[in-house]
């Protein structure tokens, strides 16, 4: 008998599971003993705050391979081949979106075991929601470049491409950049393209705002530092 892959969305921030999991989520993510996780760290703090059936130093926990190759992703699923269950976990959100973990479902498939996606918080889709931007089209980039040249040439890209196809970009950036992504936004985008970030979602602290580009010029917008984020523009 072959076990189950159960795709686990964790914590977007520090509130109680509760507060943004089903019941049902909890529940099984509490009896399992496999895990696959982005980071440990995260991994454990999340576990710890579920109260977990086998006390945290007792789970297996193996982390996703910096160079995964076929055979480490493989090692990966043994315990499901041997009948065991197992939780995919990333640092937050959900499995699979933006993180390593969509290698091991795609192996999982592969191998014949089968996979559960398990109703929890994403940031993108909170993001586009919250937006008022075109939800039945839509892009995610993940990170845009960090390098001034190349990120101005990419916004500007992204706002063609919404302009050509109408719908909504969807991106992250790394908390600490937010201040200078927000400041290259007001330079690189026409001044009517539409932006919105959002801001430590499902947290106490939400901030979910949405302007024209040229609109944030003079907005304080060093109240968005080191805050985790996702930035939708549509043109």
């Amino acid at each position: 008998m072959i076990g189950t892959l159960y795709l686990v969305p964790n914590l977007l921030g520090a509130v109680p599971p509760s507060d943004v999991l089903p019941q049902r989520t909890i529940d099984i993510a509490k009896r399992l003993d496999h895990w696959i996780v982005e980071t440990p760290k995260p991994a454990r703090a999340f576990l710890k705050s579920l109260d977990m059936s086998t006390p945290i130093a007792n789970l297996d926990l193996r982390t996703f391979p910096i160079a995964p190759t076929s055979a480490s992703i493989a090692a990966l699923l043994t315990p499901a081949r041997e009948g065991g269950d197992i939780g995919v976990l990333t640092d937050a959100g959900c499995p699979g979106i933006a993180d390593p973990g969509a290698a091991v479902v795609a192996a999982a498939h592969g191998a014949g075991v089968r996979v559960v996606p398990l109703v929890g918080p994403s940031a993108v889709l909170l993001a586009l929601m919250a937006s008022g931007m075109n939800g039945q089209s839509f892009v995610f980039h993940g990170y845009l470049p960090v390098k001034p040249d190349a990120r101005t040439a990419a916004l500007r890209a992204l706002e063609t491409d919404s302009r050509a196809n109408r719908r909504a970009e969807l991106f992250i950036e790394t908390p600490y950049r937010n201040v200078a992504m927000l400041a290259a936004i007001t330079q690189a985008l026409q001044a009517t393209t539409w932006v919105c970030i959002a801001a430590d979602l499902t947290l106490a602290t939400e901030t979910i705002e949405r302007r024209p580009a040229s609109a944030w010029r003079g907005h304080d917008i060093e109240r968005f530092a080191k805050r985790p984020a996702l930035f939708v523009v549509q043109a």
